[in-house]
């Protein structure tokens, strides 16, 4: 009796231990975001009370019946000392340890963002330069990861619920811990820490495949009248979504018995909302200073999907800036590369990307990576991320931080014909346009099919016609030959203008 009450006595505090939770987000080397309260959060057990300490800054509050906590600490400036932070109650403490306060970038996308460092055309000279512990990663795993035409195993299926999704925590950038990071968001980060001198983190919640609409908060598409049947019934079937996604869906879960489920469908990486409740929604409480996209060749494939895309990333940025409580929030994104339609399905490219560009006019606080002069002929996955990164940095040191730098290459303001003239005007051509070895320029047509000569005059470009076309049309083909570049070496856009 004697030896069972001794037991009893160490197993209640053991059992208390296990109270006291943090989520996912926080771990030894995150990142907090600078000049935005400090909020941090987590779960004991109820009426327990949970002091944090940080930065000379002490909270103490008392556990809800719901077990949850939150406490708010003061907004602080950029720091690049790691400092530790202390969570205790009475019977258990957590100290995380090397934490910096900069600014956060959430990195959402499909494989392109996705695309690891490892694989990126710049590697080996990038790794000698890769030690830097002012830029912060949290570069989460997802179950069915490359797992493709095949139905998932057991155990990936029962991960497949928004608080197991994405597994990881937050690295300091080193030569180990900077081979599977997003390249895209690594050369991003980079340019932003070595112009502003400040700490950067960047959060990458991007999935192989994935669909815009899975990023999307599913209430916001339930209350949208262009978007709201996107969640009718079962998603692996219902047709306004994208075809390739579904199919995928089918082969991964179609078939499993025991995966998680709602009125929408089984769980899937795909399925709307579901990138959105499993990583997205658990940052609302905390600041981020903005969000890079590198999304869209799943949307790309039928055209009742290219036609809505801008309106559908119009409808996920304002719902992050109501979320955040950020009108501001800036969303910076990639405009598909080029790539030929022998081994791929990429016929609507041109429009797609023309899509993007219209991004610009209804997205307020954006900018657009022009990417169509690195895409590879027969991959979909250019290995050439740097420049892709370093160009989305431009658009977000000039319109975030403030810095004087051409944001972007040659961006089409208006198209006029008079006396047997095309004049189409830029924005963005720096100190004039040209092209990359001072060849003939290429890429502009009036029909959409046939090319045409475009020159170089008064900032501009001038096609003769001996009628006024429709429309002015420049890089319209899947692997767009064009060559525009303004005298930042920065690439023209495709773009289609009616014109005046």
């Amino acid at each position: 009796m004697k030896y069972r009450l001794l037991f009893l006595i160490f197993l209640i505090p053991l059992a208390a231990r296990a109270q006291l939770q943090l989520p996912g987000i926080f771990s030894d080397n995150m990142m907090l975001q600078r000049d935005k309260p400090i909020c941090l959060w987590g779960k004991a057990a109820p009426g327990e009370k949970v002091t944090v300490i940080f930065s000379n800054e002490t909270k103490s509050i008392i556990t809800g019946t719901d077990s949850s906590w939150c406490v708010y600490l003061p907004a602080q400036k950029a720091n690049s000392y790691g400092q530790n932070l202390v969570v205790s109650t009475d019977s258990e403490k957590r100290e995380l340890r090397n934490i910096l306060i900069g600014d956060i970038w959430l990195c959402i996308g499909q494989s392109n963002m996705e695309f690891p460092m490892r694989n990126e055309a710049s590697f080996a000279q990038e790794k000698a330069a890769s030690n830097q512990p002012m830029l912060r990663f949290f570069n989460p795993d997802y179950p069915g990861k490359n797992i493709y035409d095949t139905l998932f195993t057991d155990s990936v299926a029962e991960m497949l619920s928004p608080v197991k999704f994405y597994r990881g925590q937050w690295q300091s950038c080193d030569s180990i811990t900077f081979k599977k990071m997003s390249a895209v968001a690594y050369y991003f980060g980079k340019a932003i820490k070595e112009k502003a001198d400040i700490p950067v983190g960047l959060i990458n919640l991007s999935i192989g495949g994935a669909p815009l609409e899975t990023f999307i908060d599913k209430d916001a598409l339930k209350k949208s009248r262009q978007f709201s049947s996107k969640m009718n019934g079962d998603w692996m079937i219902n047709d306004a979504l994208p075809v390739w996604i579904r199919e995928r869906g089918k082969q991964n879960v179609g078939k499993l018995a025991d995966v998680g489920a709602d009125e929408n469908g089984k769980n899937h990486g795909y399925k709307p909302g579901f990138a959105f409740s499993s990583g997205i929604e658990p940052l609302l409480h905390s600041g981020i200073k903005g969000v890079i996209c590198y999304q869209g060749e799943s949307n790309a494939q039928e055209m009742n999907r290219v036609s809505e895309y801008a309106a559908l990333s119009k409808l996920m940025v304002d719902n992050y800036r109501t979320r955040w409580k950020d009108p501001k929030l800036p969303f910076y994104f990639v405009q598909l590369s080029s790539i030929d339609t022998l081994k791929y399905k990429g016929q609507l490219w041109p429009e797609f990307r023309n899509e993007q560009r219209k991004m610009l006019h209804s997205i307020s606080y954006s900018g657009m990576a022009v990417t169509s002069d690195i895409g590879f002929r027969d991959n979909v996955h250019p290995t050439n991320k740097k420049d892709v990164g370093e160009r989305l940095a431009r658009w977000a040191l000039n319109k975030t931080y403030g810095y004087q730098v051409i944001p972007s290459g040659p961006l089409p303001i208006k198209a006029v014909y008079k006396n047997s003239k095309v004049f189409i005007s830029f924005e963005f051509i720096a100190n004039g346009l040209k092209t990359p070895d001072g060849s003939p320029i290429r890429g502009f047509s009036l029909d959409g099919i046939h090319e045409v000569e475009g020159i170089p005059e008064n900032g501009g470009i001038v096609i003769y016609s001996d009628q006024k076309p429709n429309f002015v049309y420049y890089g319209w083909k899947p692997f767009s030959d064009g060559n525009l570049i303004n005298s930042e070496n920065l690439p023209a856009s495709t773009f289609k203008i009616k014109m005046k």
